[in-house]
């Protein structure tokens, strides 16, 4: 039974349909894809209506950007049911990539360069729309679709892989996969086109329009596994469904699953508008768009709600879809409760779904709630620790370069504290392999982020501060350079003056490239505090999805990945780390270190701080479920997160390193690369069963009275807002 949906914006019609209808019709004819394509037929393509999509999808459109974006749609269903038909009936996966492998040639960046001659279809139809397509878009745009739609094609490969092994994907591994397969992010690109709207290059990829394009993603994937569960589930046999996957790792109904995939799309969907009203006026402030620039953006904001609204109404039509009944004022069959003209609101089920009013929960949160000592699975190390030799040498280095930074005067941490938290273990862990100045270097590295991320919150005020986040931020950011000598200014906190040495002294000798990535590692993490800090303002506790991606940041995992990674750097491609399967292996461990943070951290967090940012609190608000159940919840996918490296590691690793071609050296690179993340996993493991940072005993003794730390500044516990700026050092 389909749910109630969440559909705010009201779809309008494009005036154009009946010629878009006419054209497309010729234009797939013309290109062999109706009769003797062995895909479709022309009451097939009748059937399915791409031009009522788009016309609902592209309100606004011209009549002959319609017919354009139609004919990209009716080859895009067209591409997937070839691809069905072609390799995934048949489990073929090597005629599969050479199919694909084909395809990026009719994409050049410059629509001069020769082509290769078409040899089915899809590749006439490519070339065809790229020609017609690309001049109007600047080359940012042309390198941006060209991305999206190779990532579309190239990832049916992960869906193949997935049915030949009869192996559903975990919740966080398919709403990142299916972003790029589901060709959601592909749509967006086509609304720039259809609506004229180029997003600036400057703040393409920025948090706040990459959040627009994921939430859309997400949402328009999601409405779209709810509708075509029967046919892809039970006709296609495909693994790669929502519904089906939280059936799957939830251990519930059918229906249930359904239900909990409608909030998630109805929690997408929220966090688009939260994003619009609160993201990106500050972002337009800071990257000093002019005015037309801003009205792009607004405009591509309003194409990606229309293509929401759009694309439900097309669902509800659409003879691809289970969707009988739906168009007749109700999702399916009948409910208990009251019945006839006059009495839907009496259905609070269906009232609630269509209102989203379960988004009340993400703002009803009571900080300082007592929930006593943190309920921690027994969780042993999935890998073998080995511990560096040169740990006690880093724990008598390490106080002593906090204390000469002056991170131990300004009352947030003593030298009891520092000790207890034992930063140096975790780095022997992470590195065991590390000379005594790495091991050192990075235990330096792990304590200055921590103290940096319990300074923000403090400091700013969970909120009240954000402007003075943003310059602190500025200011941090400045004493990274990439390139020697630019340095912006000198440091003249503690936690400038920590990340100035750290950063002389692990960029010195670096490539720029890695200086560069090391330093967006950085950025990110820092950027993702004020976002924190932006959820303490509202008091709003986080979209699951989002939090579970931004976490990764807010632990600082791609910056100490990052130095894990700094030693491979020579011996591998770069190639290879931007490939899907070491961007899902990175994301599979990040995972698991975040989710076993939140298990450990949760009482700290919750009950002594005031937090919102826990994954433990995440499931128990957007399932309503008590702490017993989210941390079982929490638990579980902590293990299919472990699950998913290993799958990757095992099935997908050796498909990449045989598709790029690496030799010997680079294949031992890569080998001696997993093992580091390995060792990662296995050294925050040991960190958490071990350092005084969480045990209730130390939580008392450090937040007992009321206040973090034992002299100077003193940070006190609960609400913090006006009148609070005496907390900034300097004022």
């Amino acid at each position: 039974m389909l749910p109630e949906f969440y559909v705010v914006h009201p779809a309008r019609l494009n005036p154009h349909l009946e010629r878009a209808r006419a054209h497309t019709k010729e234009w797939a004819r013309s290109l062999g894809m109706l009769e003797g394509s062995g895909v479709w037929d022309e009451h097939d393509l009748d059937a399915h209506d791409y031009a009522l999509l788009c016309s609902y999808t592209h309100p606004d459109a011209g009549a002959e950007d319609l017919d354009t974006v139609t004919d990209w749609y009716t080859w895009v269903f067209f591409f997937d049911d070839h691809f069905l038909e072609l390799f995934k009936r048949t489990q073929d996966r090597e005629g599969a990539k050479a199919y694909l492998d084909r395809l990026p040639a009719f994409m050049p960046l410059d629509p001069a360069t020769p082509m290769p001659d078409p040899t089915n279809p899809v590749e006439a139809g490519l070339q065809n729309l790229w020609l017609r397509t690309v001049p109007h878009l600047s080359p940012a745009w042309r390198a941006r679709f060209a991305t999206s739609t190779r990532n579309l094609l190239n990832e049916s490969l992960w869906e193949l892989s997935n049915i030949h092994a009869g192996r559903i994907a975990n919740p966080v591994e398919y709403i990142e996969m299916r972003r790029k397969v589901g060709g959601a992010p592909w749509s967006a690109g086509l609304i720039e086109f259809a609506n004229r709207a180029e997003v600036p290059a400057k703040v393409a990829a920025s948090r706040p329009l990459r959040v627009l394009r994921d939430t859309f993603s997400d949402a328009v994937h999601l409405r779209n596994d709810l509708f075509s569960y029967q046919r892809e589930v039970e006709d296609e046999g495909e693994l790669s469904n929502g519904v089906l996957v939280l059936e799957h790792f939830l251990g519930c109904t059918t229906q249930d699953a359904a239900d909990a995939v409608n909030d998630l799309l109805t929690s997408r969907m929220q966090q688009f508008e939260h994003t619009v009203v609160t993201e990106l006026p500050p972002l337009f402030v800071e990257q000093a768009l002019d005015p037309a620039e801003c009205a792009a953006v607004l405009a591509y904001a309003k194409g990606l709600q229309d293509w929401q609204s759009g694309g439900h109404e097309w669902h509800l039509r659409s003879s691809r879809y289970m969707n009988a009944g739906a168009l007749e004022g109700g999702s399916g069959p009948w409910r208990p409760g009251p019945t006839g003209l006059g009495l839907s609101a009496a259905d609070l089920p269906s009232l609630t779904g269509r209102l989203g009013l379960k988004r009340i929960r993400s703002f009803a949160h009571v900080p300082h709630r007592k929930v006593g000592p943190s309920v921690v699975p027994g969780i042993a190390s999935p890998f073998p620790l080995t511990l560096s030799p040169h740990l006690d040498v880093a724990r008598r280095r390490l106080n002593a370069w906090v204390a000469a930074h002056g991170m131990l005067s300004e009352g947030l941490w003593d030298d009891r504290l520092l000790t207890g938290f034992d930063f140096p273990l975790c780095a022997a862990g992470i590195f065991p392999d590390g000379t005594e100045d790495g091991v050192t270097l990075a235990a330096q590295w792990l304590a200055w982020g921590t103290y940096a991320d319990d300074y923000y919150p403090a400091v700013f005020g969970r909120g009240s501060g954000v402007v003075a986040a943003r310059a602190a931020n500025a200011r941090l950011r400045g004493l990274m350079p990439v390139d020697p000598g630019e340095t912006d200014g000198q440091p003249t906190t503690p936690l400038e003056r920590g990340l100035a040495d750290l950063w002389l002294r692990t960029a010195a000798e670096l490539p720029r490239d890695a200086r560069a990535s090391l330093q967006q590692a950085v950025v990110d993490m820092l950027d993702s505090w004020l976002w924190e800090l932006d959820n303490h303002t509202l008091n709003r506790i986080p979209d699951p999805v989002d939090y579970v991606e931004t976490r990764r940041d807010t632990f600082g995992s791609p910056l100490t990945m990052a130095l894990s990674r700094l030693a491979r750097n020579e011996e591998v491609p770069a190639a290879f780390f931007d490939s899907g399967a070491a961007r899902a292996i990175e994301g599979a461990a990040s995972d698991y270190a975040c989710l076993l943070n939140d298990l450990y951290s949760y009482q700290k967090e919750i009950e002594f701080e005031g937090e919102l940012h826990n994954a433990v609190l995440v499931v128990q608000s957007f399932f309503a479920c008590e702490y017993p159940a989210a941390v079982g919840i929490v638990a579980d996918l902590m293990q299919s997160r472990l699950r998913e490296f290993r799958h990757v590691v095992a099935e997908q690793l050796p498909v990449v390193l045989d598709d790029l071609g690496l030799d010997a050296t680079a294949r031992a690179g890569v080998a001696d690369w997993v093992r580091d993340l390995e060792h990662w996993i296995a050294g925050i493991v040991r960190w958490h069963a071990d350092t005084a940072r969480y045990p209730e005993r130390e939580l008392l003794a450090r937040y007992g009275g009321g206040v973090v730390g034992t002299g100077g500044l003193t940070f006190p516990l609960g609400p913090t807002g006006l009148g609070t700026s005496a907390l900034i050092p300097g004022r």
